[in-house]
């Protein structure tokens, strides 16, 4: 499903980087190895290796990364991508500065699998930055997050605050916002937002 919705040549979340993000990424050590998870077309990866991170982005559409791999040839500067199921990948043991996971929807036991390895991923002072939208979404009139067939894969503050307890919450919201990146996010939108660090 996922290379067959990024195979043509439009960007359908568009190149520029997630607006949360943007307002929250210096929040990660500067010039730090950052992992972008479910990273799809790149353009949150390319973001932060414009900042000066190291960046490694992982999706499981080959097809979306190699259009990662080209957004940032064209932008001049170079990310690591692995094709890879979140279901199936270790992050490793205080190996991350930051990671990031923006609309990273996946079932519930795989999305607990992710978020356990989290805390041990992250270097002392690393930050995990997240956004994703909740079951609200379903009541709103904007473009974006899972089907109601698969109401799992919504996130909450709940959720997180417990899946991320390791972790010390520097920001924890659930909002309404206008988000338009591209024609796959358009309009308004129930998201949260967490910002973790590791102490």
């Amino acid at each position: 499903m996922w290379d067959q919705r990024y195979s043509n040549a439009e960007y359908v979340y568009g190149t520029a980087p997630n607006d949360f993000l943007r307002e929250q990424f210096q929040k990660i050590p500067a010039g730090g190895y950052v992992l972008c998870l479910a990273e799809g077309e790149g353009r949150n990866a390319v973001f932060l290796a414009e900042q000066g991170y190291k960046v490694t982005a992982i999706d499981r559409s080959e097809v979306g990364l190699n259009k990662a791999l080209k957004l940032a040839c064209d932008k001049g500067v170079a990310i690591i991508t692995h094709v890879t199921d979140l279901a199936d990948y270790a992050l490793g043991e205080a190996q991350w500065d930051g990671i990031v996971s923006i609309s990273a929807h996946m079932p519930e036991a795989v999305r607990q699998h992710v978020h356990a390895q989290v805390a041990p991923a992250l270097r002392p002072g690393g930050v995990m930055i997240l956004e994703a939208y909740t079951e609200q979404q379903l009541e709103m009139e904007g473009v974006g997050g899972p089907p109601a067939s698969q109401k799992e894969m919504f996130m909450s503050l709940e959720k997180l605050r417990a899946e991320l307890s390791d972790l010390e919450e520097v920001k924890g919201d659930e909002v309404q916002r206008n988000i338009s990146e591209g024609k796959m996010h358009s309009g308004p939108s129930a998201v949260v937002q967490f910002v973790g660090r590791k102490n």
